[in-house]
């Protein structure tokens, strides 16, 4: 299978290249999105793409977009612009098929919405240390993946550095303000739970997910980035499923696994990825596409 780590399309301005996606700006009005092979862990590239990432990506967000469009709008216009009039355009290339959608444009906001459904990851380590995640006081004596009462909303902003920062509800509020906070958090978990549900049927546990919202010139709150993918979320297949443990799963958590046991610092040099680590990748990522839209 072939991979693409990054994009150039000829004759549009690049607007941003981040860890996973190049996104374009065709006008003032839209971006052009790309889902490339890149595969991110610990806030570093790897240097190894995931052939067909990217395509798996950008067609389970597109998915779940239009799943959840009753919830929330979303800033998807076409998932397929090589079929319309932007095919004749100097950019278009075989090899974006598949992984190009046409969005319209937002201002994002500066937090992520992070919605945790099951006790795991740095949630886990944050409840371990103080009984709280986010400065949101949970149950004593949960186990290690254990699910919540009820999903809780711990939001996260970008450092200057580019690490991911957990802050509080309050502290997100003074960032974007408290209505927009307020109506974020709900929709993140109304979001959650819908998402949930549908997974649990098809034999996979949502634990996590992070969405991302922007708005629109004339204040409109919009889905945007991606959602509900192997990269925003962990997906535990349900059949393993078992307390006081780390959960298998069909996400990049193989990656930072991997990752770990080699003992990497997480700073640069950034280590390769073996063959044999971007296969089972690969095939987890595929797993989690057929389960939820097959």
């Amino acid at each position: 299978m072939s991979s693409l780590y990054s994009s150039s399309l000829k004759g549009l301005e690049l607007h941003r290249r981040g860890k996973v996606r190049d996104v374009y700006t065709p006008d003032d009005q839209h971006l052009l999105i790309v889902a490339c092979d890149r595969i991110s862990a610990f806030d570093h590239v790897l240097p190894n793409p995931v052939p067909g990432k990217g395509r798996i990506l950008t067609q389970m967000s597109n998915f779940w977009f239009e799943k959840t469009a009753h919830i929330v709008p979303n800033h998807l216009i076409d998932a397929n612009p090589g079929d319309n009039s932007y095919h004749n355009s100097e950019w278009y290339d075989q090899e974006l098929e598949g992984r190009t959608v046409l969005v319209r444009r937002t201002e994002p906001l500066r937090i992520e919405a992070i919605v945790r459904g099951y006790i795991t990851g740095s949630g886990w380590k944050e409840y371990c240390r103080s009984g709280k995640v986010c400065d949101i006081r949970l149950p004593e004596e949960l186990t290690e993946s254990e699910k919540l009462p009820r999903p809780i909303f711990t939001p996260s902003t970008k450092a200057e550095s580019g690490h991911d920062e957990n802050i509080s509800f309050a502290e997100a509020a003074a960032i974007v303000g408290e209505n927009i906070a307020m109506l974020v958090q709900e929709i993140s978990i109304d979001l959650y739970r819908f998402a949930a549900d549908y997974a649990l049927e098809r034999e996979i546990i949502i634990a996590d997910t992070k969405f991302e919202f922007g708005l629109t010139n004339d204040g409109q709150l919009l889905l945007i980035d991606e959602a509900l993918t192997p990269d925003s979320s962990r997906f535990w297949p349900a059949e393993e499923y078992a307390l006081g443990r780390p959960q298998a799963s069909f996400d990049k958590q193989f990656v930072r696994d991997y990752l770990e046991s080699i003992k990497w610092d997480k700073e640069p040099p950034v280590p390769n990825l073996p063959p044999d680590v971007i296969s089972k990748t690969q095939e987890k990522y595929a797993e989690a596409l057929r389960r939820l839209t097959s």
